[in-house]
């Protein structure tokens, strides 16, 4: 089972990777999830993302305060913001784009209710 654990890991990792680099693929929550999958198959692997310089301070404060760095939250926000205007600019049905903007804004009220972290 521990292989499966870190299999699943390094997925989310894969993930995460192509999501620092697509605007509109989110990084942080496959790393969450990496981290999640590695301290159940991988010790090695987990002490690494969190000691990762990138990566680590995000798991760590989500991990020990459920928090969500204020630069974090203003880049979720601008994103989601400008899928929303993507999906204006190619025309997508106003049906769609309805639901969307509910999914949109219940995903940006849980962002910005999130705990800053500690004071740095």
């Amino acid at each position: 089972m521990r292989t499966v654990w870190t299999l699943a890991g390094l997925i989310a990792v894969g993930l995460g990777m192509i999501g620092a680099v697509l605007p509109l693929l989110p990084t942080v929550p496959f790393m969450l999830l990496a981290a999640f999958c590695f301290a159940r198959g991988s010790r090695r692997f987990h002490d690494w993302l969190l000691a990762h310089p990138t990566f680590g301070p995000s798991i760590l404060a989500w991990r020990e305060h459920g928090a969500i760095t204020r630069s974090s939250k203003r880049f979720a926000v601008i994103a989601i913001v400008g899928a929303f205007a993507l999906s204006i600019a190619v025309g997508v049905r106003p049906e769609i784009l309805a639901l969307q903007a509910a999914v949109l804004t219940a995903v940006s009220v849980f962002i910005l209710t999130r705990p800053d972290g500690p004071a740095q």
